[in-house]
């Protein structure tokens, strides 16, 4: 069953409660620190020159899985070239529609992040609200950061956060539910402690008019990981670790770390030479 299909239409409800204003800051924060990507308000144009168009990939700056866009949009408010990447058609509709309601340049690709693929190199790729935690095999980790690794400008920062296999065996076999003003919905949570892995069956029910509700039933999946598997995967692909903190307090590592948020780099490729 595909996931974020129905979930689509009632996901920025019931994630009204992200912390997404905190999540571009330390972003911002972090490329500051790190990265290569400047604020520049205002895409690479067919006026430029050669070198012009090479030296502008480094400010552009990628959400991968960005869903609905709400965190694409902030950061595009703050200047940056944002491009944002999501597996889900439906969420990405719902993204076009706030972006041309808010009159924002952002360009919107419909990728598996396995796959990714883009016209040129980017200075700074982010992926967060553990999307990376859908990736349920090592290889599957290592092959979406082989390809963030090959689009990388050279010495562009890649910052990610996921979810913690001791997250998910805190949460358990447990059943969730909430009700609000548009919709409602059940969540059964089944954690796989021998994979590591961690299965939600999702029953929405979305407001349509008046008192009649449409039903949307998903399956979820997640894996749990380590930081240590993590910076192993990161290694496999080429990147450089940098540095990782506790995504929820923004303090050490510990072993009771629920999210983590991880800081790499690419390493090996050469900055392109100007040309002659």
């Amino acid at each position: 069953m595909d996931s974020y299909t129905g979930f689509a239409g009632v996901y920025d409800e019931l994630m009204d409660a992200a912390p997404y204003g905190e999540w571009c800051q330390r972003i911002v924060d972090y490329i500051e620190k790190y990265g290569v990507s400047r604020p520049v308000r205002g895409r690479m144009n067919d006026g430029q020159t050669l070198d012009e168009a090479l030296e502008s990939e480094k400010n552009l700056v990628l959400d991968l899985g960005c869903g609905t866009g709400t965190l694409t949009e902030l950061m595009a408010r703050r200047g940056y070239d944002m491009i944002g990447i999501d597996l889900s058609c439906e969420m990405l509709l719902l993204a076009l529609e706030k972006k041309e309601a808010a009159g924002l340049d952002i360009m919107y690709f419909c990728q598996d992040m396995r796959e990714l693929d883009m016209y040129s190199t980017i200075g700074t790729i982010y992926s967060v609200c553990d999307s990376v935690n859908y990736l349920l095999e090592d290889e599957d980790v290592i092959q979406c950061f082989r390809q963030v690794n090959m689009f990388l400008f050279p010495r562009g920062l890649f910052l990610f956060d996921f979810n913690t296999v001791y997250k998910y065996e805190q949460i358990g076999d447990s059943v969730i539910a909430e009700s609000r003003e548009d919709c409602s919905f059940i969540w059964d949570n089944y954690y796989h402690p021998q994979t590591h892995t961690n299965e939600y069956d999702l029953t929405i029910y979305q407001r349509q008019e008046g008192d009649l509700y449409r039903r949307f039933d998903e399956t979820h999946v997640q894996r749990g990981y380590t930081l240590e598997e993590m910076k192993g995967f990161l290694t496999a692909a080429g990147l450089e670790f940098l540095e990782a903190i506790d995504a929820d307090t923004g303090g050490e590592v510990t072993a009771a770390s629920e999210r983590i948020f991880v800081a790499a780099r690419e390493k090996e490729k050469a900055c392109p030479e100007p040309v002659k």
